[in-house]
């Protein structure tokens, strides 16, 4: 049996894909990579929320899906909406990597006296995402926040003229660092560039960062059953709830917005899920723990929703 992948094209999006097929192929099949442009892979705007609604890197991924040219995609989960095609199903959420946002700089720039941002004073930073320029103005409003696009490696080139800093997630670094793919390591140039991991207890990340989701058509109850062996049960309760309080407060690509939730390490089978929301210039809060993350996810929803009034 030969199960055709579809992904987009860029470095990131092959690796990914290339790890997967690597464990698909561990149980006995054949794969082959189908890369995919999708309408926003295609797109020059500068932010993500400028390109078009949720959903514009994987639209063009799940009409393949739906029109039998691929068996099955490896999606960056966070890329996914709210609400996909009802004959499409997300059959495995394979264990997640590091959520965290990593902030990636030339090294003239490093100041340690600030744990959670370590640039110097009156720095430029490049991101395209809503969630990380409304962080950094809050946490750091003397840092100049400028959009900026592009794979990961064209992101980290742009360090040595037109910014100090960029903003990246640590499990796509740390996947394309170690990408089995052919001459990728040799494409992301670190040399005079500091990395430092940003805590998510501060700048909370996006819902499903660092997590990917392996989905297929509803009725391939063969390859639903396949690709169950790659599912984190974990992690696939955590994303659910953090895309739950997504859902609620009905947010997409220009909403500033993180929530994570992570397994409360000081008591057993119960879980911590921290939000952050910006509304009218001013940041929201909110931190819950218990054992049930759907309503963590609920409880986190009415305490926006009272502050959003």
């Amino acid at each position: 049996m030969m199960i055709r992948i579809g992904t987009r094209g860029s470095l990131l999006a092959l690796t990914q894909s290339a790890n997967i097929a690597k464990l698909v192929e561990k149980l006995g099949y054949k794969t082959k990579l189908v890369p995919i442009k999708t309408s926003g892979d295609q797109s020059h705007a500068t932010s993500f929320g400028a390109i078009g609604p949720q959903g514009v890197f994987v639209k063009e991924i799940e009409q393949a899906l739906l029109e039998h040219n691929v068996d099955m995609a490896v999606h960056s989960y966070k890329d996914l909406p709210t609400n996909s095609p009802e004959e499409l199903v997300i059959a495995a959420v394979p264990k997640r990597l590091d959520a965290a946002d990593m902030l990636a700089m030339r090294k003239e720039v490093v100041m340690d006296k600030d744990k959670n941002l370590s640039i110097s004073p009156n720095t430029k930073v490049g991101t395209a995402s809503a969630r990380r320029q409304a962080w950094i103005k809050h946490f750091r409003p003397d840092i100049t926040v400028e959009p900026i696009r592009g794979n990961v490696p064209t992101r980290i080139a742009r360090l040595n003229d037109e910014f100090d800093g960029v903003i990246l997630a640590a499990a796509g670094l740390e996947r394309l660092k170690t990408s089995s793919l052919k001459d990728v390591n040799s494409k992301i140039n670190l040399e005079n560039v500091v990395l430092r991991r940003i805590p998510t207890d501060i700048f909370v990340p996006a819902p499903a960062q660092g997590a990917l989701a392996l989905q297929c058509r509803d009725s391939d109850i063969e390859l639903r059953n396949v690709l169950k062996k790659l599912d984190d049960k974990c992690t696939r309760d955590c994303i659910h709830a953090e895309r739950s309080l997504l859902a609620l407060l009905e947010g997409g690509c220009d909403l500033a917005f993180g929530a994570y939730a992570e397994p409360n390490p000081s008591r057993k089978n119960t879980f911590i899920l921290t939000s952050l929301l910006e509304h009218e210039g001013e940041l929201l809060f909110s931190k819950t723990s218990g054992d049930d993350l759907i309503n963590l996810a609920k409880t986190s929803y009415k305490t926006f929703k009272k502050k959003l009034r």
